[in-house]
């Protein structure tokens, strides 16, 4: 069972200048939950699968639902005023408003961590997590880093987040784009799905092929095709690595230390024929 763990951290490779306050982190404990809470989270995870296409946030459910346990432990249930449900035509009182805003409050505290921070799902670009399978998978790391529960939510994740045409989103909002649904179409490959009666992966599969097919995925796309060894010569564009120096693009990525690390990453590799990590690949996507 998945733990939600914030403030918390530690060891050789993992430092931090503020005691990890704000941290959150997902573990996973096998022992963890008796068979009811067990049964619940599986209850809340078919619930928003059934209702995906209607609401794509997941509402962080699973964190509520261990919060909500945490503090129902602390006694905090017991404390709150009971809810009153108002008609149209009722009087809205100053009691009434207190206690509406007592709960309230009361509901948002519940969701604070012992640190102080409210965590929360950072979800909605749908290219972050491919972007780390990929490098994962070329410096030959992903079976170590990479356990096989994480590998199942990771394509639960992925799977819950396919458009209804097969397709991904470069967004979880946003309709089907050839790099969202190239980059998590790959992703899925590379941590083992298969075609063989996989109706969603097959569906991904088609609405790559019926717009054309990869080679026609944008720049960003085209480099992790590049580093994954999977596109070559005229697949990829050929850009100036001096590009950032011109006037007009050097305003855009001054006031951006996010677009200079990403472009100067991007022009470098395509600069560069954008395939010099191919032959670091394990073995084939397709």
């Amino acid at each position: 069972m998945w733990r939600l763990k914030v403030g918390e951290g530690g060891g050789p490779w993992l430092r931090s200048t503020n005691g990890f306050l704000g941290r959150a982190v997902w573990e996973f404990d096998a022992g963890a939950g008796t068979p009811e809470e067990r049964a619940e989270v599986e209850r809340m995870r078919q619930g928003f699968t059934d209702g995906r296409f209607r609401r794509r946030e997941s509402a962080d459910l699973l964190m509520r639902l261990q919060y909500s346990k945490e503090n129902k432990h602390q006694g905090r249930d017991r404390r709150l005023p009971p809810m009153e449900k108002l008609e149209e035509k009722d009087e809205v009182t100053e009691d009434i408003v207190l206690v509406s805003l007592r709960r309230a409050l009361d509901q948002f505290s519940s969701l604070q961590s012992d640190d102080g921070c409210w965590p929360g799902d950072f979800s909605g670009i749908m290219f972050i997590m491919p972007g780390l399978i990929f490098a994962l998978y070329v410096t030959r790391s992903l079976n170590t880093v990479v356990t096989a529960e994480h590998r199942r939510e990771i394509c639960r994740y992925i799977y819950n987040h396919q458009n209804e045409d097969g397709g991904w989103g470069t967004l979880i909002l946003g309709s089907s784009s050839m790099f969202g649904t190239c980059s998590n179409y790959i992703t899925l490959r590379l941590l083992g799905e298969k075609l063989d009666g996989n109706t969603a992966l097959a569906k991904g599969r088609g609405w790559i092929s019926s717009h054309g097919g990869a080679t026609l995925v944008p720049q960003w796309g085209k480099i992790w095709l590049s580093i994954l060894g999977c596109m070559t010569g005229p697949g990829t564009t050929q850009s100036s690595p001096n590009y950032g120096s011109r006037r007009s693009f050097s305003r855009f990525i001054q006031g951006n230390s996010g677009a200079c690390v990403v472009w100067s990453t991007c022009l470098w590799l395509i600069s560069t024929g954008g395939n010099s990590l191919g032959p670091l690949r394990l073995q084939s996507w397709r």
